[in-house]
């Protein structure tokens, strides 16, 4: 077999797929700006079942306050903070908190109706059942990554957040790879694609997901109000003290400096990757929608560099950070589908 044309069934549940990926996509935007408006550590408990319900009452909102005045970030950073200027960030934690759930919902509901009425494509059940998996692990996380914020600190731990900003990322491919197979007929590649091409491809793919996890370490120690211009970083390329703890390792890690030059790094190899990418693409007789995969991909990663840059250099403001993450999953998908397309025979991710 080299490829799947959807069937009726296929298609529905491809449809269905797709609308996870978009919930999960506009969720990361919800994150994004959770995190600037340092939301996150507004809810500091945490009640998967019964946490749909918003505070209703003054009692109830004196009560979660309450909890909140216990934490490290009210005590350290929030110290003296009304009840309604409390709310202005609970809000946006309970808005990413319930469309987490929600799209729980939207994933689990179909996916028991599409099961009990053997409307699932056959092979496709393990797939969804991990996927499934993977969105009750992220849940957890979710909560393992807030409660590091609790304890002597401002902020969420960094590994945490790059450990729950990766588990988004890999569930949102996933959803991707998977609705694209089911919904689009395979399209034969007009030569043979080369191996080191398609590798090429997949290395594009894999840079791309390591920058994004770079970012996350950025995000987690709030580098991206310092060192606000481009290309030097206070006038050096390198910047001063890149090496300062010990053990050296933890450099890379944990110091706004260097998580901010490394992120700069990832960037500009995947700049490099990409060009030689569609650079050799011209010379290579694709298929139209291979070659428009390409293309798309080179166009959204010029977009995502001048965000990441005006970003850094206007010092984070909000509406262009959480245009950087959107660009980011944008040129995240856009990269998978180049590999999908480059493979050119298609084997299904299901069996006849």
């Amino acid at each position: 077999m080299t490829g799947y044309i959807p069937d009726t069934n296929a298609r529905k549940v491809g449809i269905w797929l797709a609308l996870c990926a978009l919930m999960v996509f506009m969720m990361m935007q919800i994150g994004a700006i959770t995190r600037l408006t340092e939301s996150g550590l507004s809810m500091a408990e945490w009640r998967p079942l019964i946490g749909w319900i918003p505070p209703m009452t003054d009692a109830e909102w004196a009560r979660i306050f309450d909890l909140y005045q216990g934490t490290s970030q009210y005590s350290l950073a929030n110290s003296g903070m009304s009840v309604e200027e409390f709310k202005t960030i609970f809000w946006w934690e309970y808005i990413h908190r319930v469309w987490g759930r929600t799209i729980g919902l939207v994933f689990a509901l179909p996916f028991f109706w599409f099961l009990l009425r053997r409307q699932i494509p056959s092979g496709l059940g393990r797939h969804l059942a991990a996927l499934l998996g993977l969105g009750a692990v992220q849940g957890v996380i979710g909560w393992w990554m807030v409660k590091s914020g609790f304890v002597d600190r401002t902020d969420v731990s960094q590994y945490r957040l790059a450990v729950h900003l990766g588990m988004a990322f890999f569930i949102l491919g996933y959803l991707v790879w998977v609705s694209v197979f089911l919904l689009k007929p395979v399209e034969e590649a007009r030569a043979a694609v080369s191996r080191g091409f398609r590798r090429l491809g997949a290395m594009v793919h894999a840079i791309i997901f390591f920058t994004v996890l770079s970012g996350a370490l950025v995000a987690g120690l709030n580098a991206g109000f310092a060192y606000n211009d481009w290309p030097f970083m206070n006038g050096n390329f390198i910047p001063e003290n890149y090496f300062w703890l010990k053990p050296w390792w933890l450099n890379f890690f944990e110091t706004i400096q260097a998580v901010q030059f490394n992120h700069r790094t990832f960037a500009y190899a995947t700049a490099a990757v990409v060009a030689s990418l569609w650079l050799w693409s011209r010379k290579k007789d694709l298929a139209p929608r291979a070659r428009l995969s390409i293309n798309a991909l080179a166009t959204m990663l010029v977009i995502q560099l001048s965000l990441g840059i005006s970003t850094l250099m206007l010092v984070v403001p909000t509406p262009l950070a959480v245009a950087h993450q959107a660009g980011a999953a944008l040129t995240f998908v856009i990269s998978l589908w180049v590999m999908i397309e480059l493979r050119g025979h298609r084997k299904s991710v299901f069996r006849d």
